[in-house]
């Protein structure tokens, strides 16, 4: 589920992508780059699913993505982790196909790359299927959101998976723990408990959980009225149509899930805490900044900034602090660790000390370098930076038919609708320097902020 700290987000490693060109001697803007706006078929059935096609004829190859409308956001105290527990439990069988099967028939069919994700807003199910399998994937799952077999056995083995995944990626690792369970501090609990729990829970809420809990989960958040089906590749949009029909057509809908509540609160004070760390070798500073949502119209200002502060080895915070202060081993910056949400996010320092050096000093430097953002703002050439390489990511996007599938239903959910995954492109694009400024000085400033000295000696 969650990756390593150092390695967030690889989208944003450097890459060729360049900020000026030399033209006749003289340097000049890089001109913007746009892909023709996408041609999508968006349409719902009866019983309530969303379905959206996106025909490609470039390579022979198609991608199925069933997100539905249900993540660690949906749970309740003392149920958090359900969700991405729930993840597993898909993997397990279906009415019309056993254990260990869903993955096999993939597999001899030729794909590879498929999987299952839950973060906070979203679970979603993919699989990138050579063309003419395309109603293998769709069979897959239909079946599965119709029939999951849910018994107590594969509960309690899949229960015990979870539970050792979150010992290798959070327990056993440094740092960890705080970036993706810690850092939900950062959040009000008592105004908005949806985004203030971990997406992979406390062992505790795992052991509390039953195999009734499970298959009232499945009841509730699995069924066509709460999901989107997005096919894209190389498919004929009637054929495509028909086999939709077919499998999912006659699965009932379900009762609508319970809302989601939530009030975001900024500037709630400084907040200090340390954290005792025995797997840091090294003291870390991590600092959390309220967001707003990813539909926020300063949302793309504040992800570009962190591209700038964080992300490479030419980024501000590296080249201060690593490179010239040398305080810091390594740096990074990013939003949201696990992706978009619809509540309130985060904005996310992270600083490891370099060897011999005090992390209250390291602190230090850093606040420094957060104050100089909010005071100074960004140079026109470090936003063209960030620019650039946010468009050869999502250009590159488009490119392979499943992570345009994951890109059109990030742009649904988030945005309210696919076509929105066009208009991303103004959306970036209009960022002035002026707007860094201003975003930085509203949200990075110290009473909306919340900092944990990460280290084996801190609680000492």
């Amino acid at each position: 589920m969650a990756r390593s700290p150092l390695a967030l987000p690889a989208r944003w490693v450097e890459c060729a992508a360049v900020a000026t060109l030399v033209v006749a001697g003289l340097a000049a803007p890089l001109a913007a780059q746009k892909p023709a706006p996408l041609k999508l078929d968006n349409y719902t059935l009866p019983n309530g699913l969303q379905v959206i096609l996106a025909e490609d004829h470039s390579a022979p190859v198609v991608a199925v993505d069933v997100t539905y409308n249900v993540g660690s956001r949906n749970e309740q105290p003392g149920r958090t982790g359900f969700a991405h527990l729930f993840e597993h439990m898909m993997f397990e069988g279906s009415a019309h196909v056993k254990k260990g099967e869903h993955m096999g028939l993939l597999e001899t069919a030729g794909s590879a790359g498929f999987n299952g994700s839950t973060i906070e807003d979203r679970t979603n199910y993919y699989e990138p299927l050579p063309s003419n399998r395309l109603n293998l994937g769709l069979w897959l799952e239909a079946d599965r959101m119709r029939s999951l077999d849910i018994t107590d056995e594969k509960f309690h083995n899949q229960r015990e998976a979870v539970k050792e995944e979150r010992r290798l990626r959070v327990d056993n690792q440094p740092y960890t723990k705080v970036i993706f369970e810690e850092g939900y501090k950062a959040i009000d609990s008592t105004t908005c408990y949806p985004y203030s729990h971990s997406i992979i829970g406390s062992m505790a809420d795992l052991d509390a959980a039953t195999t009734a809990d499970v298959q009232q989960f499945f009841k509730t958040y699995y069924a066509p009225n709460n999901a989107t089906l997005v096919i894209t590749g190389d498919f004929q949009p009637a054929e495509a149509k028909k086999l939709v029909e077919q499998y999912f057509g006659d699965i009932p809908r379900a009762a609508p899930p319970p809302p989601v509540v939530c009030t975001p609160t900024f500037n709630q004070g400084v907040r200090r805490e340390r954290v005792a760390d025995a797997k840091a070798t090294l003291p870390a500073v991590i600092k959390y900044f309220t967001i707003p949502a990813y539909d926020s119209p300063d949302y793309p200002a504040l992800e570009l900034l962190a591209t700038i502060l964080g992300q490479g080895q030419s980024s501000r915070l590296n080249r201060a602090l690593a490179r010239e202060q040398k305080v810091a081993l390594a740096t990074q910056v990013f939003v949201n660790p696990f992706g978009p949400r619809r509540g309130p996010g985060a904005f996310v320092f992270l600083a490891v000390a370099n060897n011999g050096v005090s992390v209250d000093t390291l602190d230090a430097k850093l606040t420094d370098q957060i104050a100089q953002i909010t005071s100074s703002g960004v140079t026109d050439a470090e936003l063209l930076k960030a620019k650039n390489l946010w468009r050869a990511q999502a250009i590159n996007e488009r490119s392979r038919a499943m992570s345009l599938a994951q890109a059109i239903q990030r742009a649904n959910l988030f945005l309210g609708s696919p076509d929105r995954l066009d208009s991303d492109f103004d959306r970036y694009g209009a960022v002035t320097a002026a707007d860094m400024k201003r975003v930085a000085a509203m949200y990075l400033r110290p009473d909306n902020s919340y900092t944990f000295i990460d280290s084996a000696e801190a609680a000492k």
